[in-house]
């Protein structure tokens, strides 16, 4: 879950004054390993997205070049970094080459940023060949060696980055042809081996009536999923499966199925989670499955919040977030949002009309401009590749690009049946800690990382709050550093080395000790290490466990560790701590497997997680000669909560290995079944709670009903 805090930041862009101040607007934004890639009409700016946003080089053209061949219109950049691609207003075709030199850049301090100066060349500068047919051209798209581009005749023209003019291909003869009678064939099998599995692609005009006359306007493609999203002008979309060589083959992509209401104007491909979300010209944003055959999973719009589209416009632009967990919307009128997968508003620079708080006041609408970001509209926006920044333009200002920052929910919290005081968000280079306070107001602590560590390990990527919430744990590219909230002092490692060969996966609390699932580079493998929180050095690593493979999700209770790995593998271990755990003595901690199981399930992977305590004492099983099993074995959890990723929520049993449908469209859950003597029924019948687009809810498992709060 994505939270925004703090005020916007602004890049200040470069301006030349070539070309009216009319026709000044980018054309193209795009990020890609800690790059920021800025496209004006006259020039190219390139930045650092990471820790230090700085701009490492530019190229600007001549008023000669702008004179002769247009403006910069169209632009698409390479997937590996090293080429862009841009078409001018007269129909040229430059080709730029990115050259990062070996001149660093200090910004001050003494720990060195790791930035270089790049320089940008002209490689090829050509007229392409349907210069004079007085054409429009759509966005472009591409992969490692070619690039195409839509055309106002309906057509799809392919280029390599070599420079090559490989010709035109008629959208409009992309055409569905189910197999037999029970409609248009599924996507999802179809780009399994990027043929289509029931239909084949035919020359006849695609349904004559449907798209005569239809411009391209918007591409979107998917390498991973080998699919091409075409948009038209008349508002529709067409789902087309690519073969395995990608887009240098036109003739064998192939049309899977048209979707959307006919008002289509952007959309924007989640390639993990295989979903695809549609901005339409009524200002409603459209959210389908892919690999449910398309299928339409909700809408969201802003019309719950007073507002219509007569105030926000038509969508303008879409952009997914790396984990494909969330979507940003942009209108072309007025405004920025952000929703869930699930449909829960994230965040919105448009104010809920008649909300009336410290942190949304309500102003005159003449005043709203003084107080709301993207006021004007929002042309482009992109998010940073681990998801802390979003980057936008705001219509009819070039001159500047709005950062938004954006922390993340820290996930292992929502374990057992105490009532934490604090909660934990972290940012790319910072704790956000939510305390409350004796009146209804929260508190928002910001402990930033120290420079020592974060300037090395930028940025903040797994953080894991102890039990009592006075420990937080939190791993960067590399290493692990503790806080104690009481003292506010950090805790890092002595030796950088060690530090160095950390690579962390996951972080979870194991009382007061620290487990990290750690990449070894040297095995290429991974394992579980468990310190002691109070020394963080390999003399005190309590145990090393080699695990099986990458795990998806973990999760700790009492004595009692989860792993789970893919498809979905579910391994139980006991934790039997020996000695007392001080600096003074010496602990052995060893694991023991209790349960393994395999699960067979069509659905999505999981996300999270949770044990679901269960502190009743079971009848004793016997066995082998008549004696007991341990105690351990009544303390042992026998269920747990899993919330996938598409924000279904199911009970797993793990005695019998069923699961259980309980809800979905869920953003958050809480496990609230902590059991006392005083209320022994309670955990039969008010186990946790959940949040989704619904609001919260109240889960009662005795009888299996669901109460909204």
């Amino acid at each position: 879950m994505y939270m925004a805090y703090g005020w916007p930041q602004v890049i200040p862009m470069e301006s030349t004054g070539l070309c009216p101040s009319s026709s000044q607007q980018i054309v193209y934004l795009k990020l890609i390993n800690r790059l920021l890639l800025v496209v004006s009409p006259t020039h190219l700016e390139l930045w650092s997205s990471s820790q230090h946003r700085v701009r490492l080089g530019k190229y600007k053209r001549s008023s000669d070049s702008i004179q002769k061949e247009g403006e910069n219109l169209r632009a698409v950049w390479s997937p590996d970094t090293k080429l862009i691609a841009v078409l001018t207003s007269s129909f040229y075709l430059h080709i730029l080459k990115v050259h990062f030199t070996e001149r660093k850049i200090q910004i001050g301090g003494k720990q060195p940023t790791g930035l270089f100066l790049a320089s940008i060349a002209l490689l090829l500068n050509e007229q392409v060949p349907f210069a004079n047919r007085n054409l429009t051209m759509s966005n472009m798209v591409c992969d490692n060696k070619h690039m195409i581009v839509g055309l106002s005749d309906g057509s799809l023209y392919n280029i390599s980055w070599k420079g090559e003019f490989c010709g035109a291909f008629d959208a409009f003869d992309l055409d569905v042809q189910p197999h037999d009678g029970s409609g248009i064939p599924k996507l999802a099998s179809s780009l399994e081996n990027g043929l289509a599995s029931g239909g084949s692609l035919s020359f006849s005009k695609f349904s004559h009536h449907s798209l005569n006359n239809s411009a391209v306007v918007h591409l979107e493609f998917s390498l991973p999923l080998r699919l091409l999203v075409v948009l038209f002008s008349d508002g529709q979309l067409v789902l087309c499966s690519v073969s395995k060589k990608g887009l240098k083959q036109m003739e064998s992509i192939k049309a899977e199925k048209r979707l959307g209401s006919g008002d289509a104007v952007c959309a924007a491909v989640a390639s993990e989670q295989q979903l695809l979300v549609v901005g339409t010209r009524r200002g409603v944003v459209e959210l389908y499955d892919i690999a449910e055959s398309a299928s339409l999973m909700r809408s969201v719009s802003l019309y719950d919040w007073g507002y219509s589209v007569e105030d926000t416009g038509a969508v303008s632009c879409v952009a997914w977030t790396p984990d494909n967990s969330a979507f940003a919307v942009g209108w072309k009128l007025r405004g920025l949002t952000v929703w869930s997968v699930s449909g829960c508003r994230l965040m919105s620079t448009i104010r809920q009309i008649g909300l009336s708080s410290a942190s949304s006041p309500v102003v005159k609408r003449n005043q709203e401009c003084k107080y709301e970001p993207m006021m004007s509209g929002t042309s482009l926006m992109n998010w940073d590749e681990y998801g802390y920044k979003l980057y936008a333009i705001e219509e009819g200002s070039p001159e500047r690009i709005i950062a938004f920052s954006f922390g993340k929910c820290c996930l292992n919290r929502g374990v057992s049946g105490i009532t934490y005081v604090r909660q934990v968000i972290y940012g790319e280079d910072r704790l956000l800690v939510v305390q409350s306070e004796d009146t209804d107001e929260l508190k928002l602590l910001h402990l930033s990382l120290p420079v020592s560590y974060i300037s090395q390990n930028w940025p903040v990527q797994h953080v894991a709050a102890s039990k009592d919430g006075m420990y937080l744990a939190a791993a960067g590219l590399h290493g692990l550093i503790l806080y104690d909230i009481r003292l506010k002092k950090w805790r890092v490692f002595g030796d950088v080395t060690q530090e160095q060969k950390i690579q962390c996966r996951g972080l979870l609390w194991l009382g007061k000790i620290v487990v990290v699932c750690n990449y070894d580079d040297s095995s290429d493998g991974y394992e579980l290490l468990f310190y002691p929180r109070y020394h963080l050095d390999h003399s005190s690593l309590l145990c090393r466990k080699p695990l099986l493979t990458k795990p998806i999700v973990m999760d700790v209770y009492q004595d009692y560790l989860l792993v789970t790995y893919r498809p979905f593998d579910v391994h139980i271990y006991h934790v039997k701590l020996s000695g007392e755990l001080t600096p003074s003595s010496s602990p052995d901690l060893q694991l023991s497997t209790v349960r393994e199981l395999s699960i067979m399930t069509a659905k999505s992977h999981p996300a999270s997680m949770r044990f679901i305590p269960d502190q009743l004492p079971r009848e004793s099983v016997a066995g082998n000669g008549g004696l007991s099993t341990s105690l351990d074995l009544s303390r042992e959890p026998t269920r747990c909560l899993i919330l996938r990723t598409n924000g279904e929520l199911s009970l797993l049993d793990l005695d019998e290995g069923r699961e259980r449908e309980l809800t979905d469209s869920v953003e958050l859950f809480w496990v609230t079944c902590g059991q006392s003597e005083e209320k022994a029924s309670l955990i039969e019948e008010v186990s946790w709670l959940d949040y989704g687009h619904r609001g919260m809810q109240l889960i009662i498992t005795g009888l299996v009903s669901i109460s909204q709060c």
